[in-house]
């Protein structure tokens, strides 16, 4: 007598075998990314990245750029920049090019010509003409603005930044 209980419990068995061998298979997969994930992190930590390659940009012309101005510029990779015009020599020296982003809680600084400084309303932050902390929370954990080099070329204005990142 062929019973039709018999057949499932042969291909219940086929199945539990396969499914057993799927979830072996998913499991090793899964081992297998988190700890290539955990191996890549650790690695990223015994070989730092290397620095980003820097270029010269153009900021501005010498003859629309006046003394006492300060334009803001943003680099292509993404960087605030405050570009500050101190004298009217026509050298590099009159020029000063600090991050506009506070070091304290990264809000936006300006630069007041009228009070000679940078100042970040976040906290009433003021740095010096050239950066220095004088007041508010960046003078108390003595947090400068990062500064910029820059470069006059046949009465043009560059600026050395990071290159835009891809």
């Amino acid at each position: 007598m062929n019973d039709s209980k018999d057949v499932p419990a042969e291909n219940n068995s086929e199945e539990v075998d396969r499914r057993g061998f799927f979830s072996k298979i998913f499991m090793f997969v899964g081992l297998i990314g988190g700890y290539g994930a955990f191996g890549l992190t650790a690695l990223r930590y015994l070989y730092p990245a290397k620095a980003a390659p820097k270029s010269w940009m153009f900021v501005s012309d010498l003859p629309s750029f006046n003394k006492g101005k300060s334009i803001s510029y943003k680099s292509p990779s993404g960087q605030k920049i405050t570009i500050t015009r101190m004298s009217d020599e026509g050298k590099v020296e009159d020029f000063i090019a600090l991050s506009s982003v506070c070091p304290h809680l990264g809000c936006q600084v300006h630069w007041e010509a009228n009070n000679d400084r940078f100042f970040c309303p976040c906290h009433n932050g003021v740095f010096d003409a050239v950066g220095k902390p004088k007041e508010g929370p960046p003078a108390e954990a003595n947090q400068e603005l990062p500064k910029y080099k820059l470069m006059v070329e046949k009465n043009l204005l560059f600026i050395e930044v990071n290159e835009a990142l891809i």
